[in-house]
């Protein structure tokens, strides 16, 4: 996108940013993650940059398997010696951002369209994306006996997660470019655009008050679980069948602060990559048993197993693809062209790979001076 665009969000987006946080009541923003005992502080270990504890949020998504997995196996927490992982989980990105914002998180693993909001409400101000994590894992999942083919759609009452988020957006898109016409900010149109949380969506696919949902794993294999069918996955709509669906970021003040912090975990993000990409099924797993941990509830098989195959983990962000969303979200009409120059500061990252003699990543042109 050409530089010194907007960075004023319209209503839409302005909306989402306004919707009441689905943060959990352990603590402002995001519960506290439970403690099983299994991850230690070595003995001996010494704090980074003198720092008693880092908060770091997530979601329950398989789509954060890299942060679920560097919970539940301590990648983190190896890295940062005695300074001390505080981990919160969140169900919205709304949420992580205003902990984000507040100081009530410092690292967060989270979706691009919440990092493209933060970013712009706050005029460039508030967050950097700091590295990659995952990339695919989102599907279109239809009821077979009302939607056959992608032209059924047209006429169909269709989830998403939210107004606006990274699943809206695209689908959106993909709408406009079957031709068809839906209003944005009502949902309704050619397609009724249903915006259900992720919690909900199964039971509402189920009760027949929707055809079918765009959404992420394990929301998509859960619908298939209950009888639904993958019509698209979404990965082919993108060069390379590549596109973030997770970031790294991190409070810029904090970055600044504790640029050793920072390092250590994304080593341990790095590590944890790198893990799970050689330990597939052992790390598949461990994210499932850092989700049972969070939440009180496993995966069952027949709802991991296809969720899992189906996400990519990479410390690449793909920047390339976050610059393609957010005009996406311009062309739905729920975001004025943003300046985004500045959103991503890899210096860090890069460090971690030429360290352990892995190529740099590239910004796209997005980042800082």
């Amino acid at each position: 996108m050409p530089a010194n665009r907007s960075a004023l969000l319209r209503r839409g987006m302005a909306a989402v940013a306004a919707l009441p946080l689905l943060a959990l009541a352990a603590c402002g923003y995001g519960s506290q993650a439970k403690d099983d005992g299994t991850v230690k502080i070595a003995a001996g270990a010494k704090k980074v940059d003198g720092l008693d504890s880092v908060k770091i949020g997530y979601f329950g998504n398989l789509t954060h398997a890299t942060a679920l997995v560097g919970m539940e196996k301590g990648f983190f927490q190896k890295e940062l010696g005695a300074t001390e992982v505080k981990p919160a989980v969140f169900n919205a990105g709304p949420s992580e951002i205003e902990a984000l914002n507040s100081g009530s998180l410092d690292i967060g693993w989270i979706g691009p369209s919440p990092a493209i909001n933060g970013y712009t409400k706050s005029q460039g101000k508030n967050l950097r994306i700091i590295g990659g994590s995952a990339s695919g894992g989102v599907k279109l999942v239809v009821d077979p006996d009302k939607i056959k083919s992608l032209k059924d759609v047209k006429g169909k009452r269709i989830a998403t997660p939210q107004l606006g988020n990274t699943q809206d957006v695209a689908f959106l898109n993909w709408i406009a470019d079957q031709g068809w016409k839906v209003d944005a900010q009502s949902g309704k149109g050619d397609v009724t655009v249903v915006r259900s949380d992720n919690k909900v969506t199964p039971d509402a696919f189920k009760a027949g008050s929707v055809d079918g949902a765009w959404v992420p794993e394990p929301t998509a294999s859960k619908l298939v679980a209950e009888g639904g069918k993958v019509l698209l996955d979404e990965a082919t709509l993108w060069p390379d069948k590549k596109f973030v669906i997770t970031n790294v970021i991190v409070r810029q003040d904090f970055l600044k602060e504790h640029p050793k912090v920072v390092e250590a975990v994304l080593k341990g993000s790095v590590e944890t990559n790198k893990w799970i990409n050689t330990h597939p099924d052992e790390a598949k797993a461990s994210a499932n048993k850092q989700l049972e941990i969070d939440s009180g509830k496993a995966l069952p098989a027949d709802v991991l197993d296809p969720a899992w195959k189906s996400i990519q983990f990479t410390d690449d962000p793909l920047a390339s693809t976050l610059d393609t969303e957010a005009e996406h979200a311009v062309k739905a009409g729920l975001l004025e062209e943003p300046d985004l120059k500045g959103i991503y500061d890899l210096t860090p990252l890069n460090k971690v790979l030429k360290a352990e003699g892995v190529s740099p990543v590239d910004d796209a042109g997005l980042g800082v001076s």
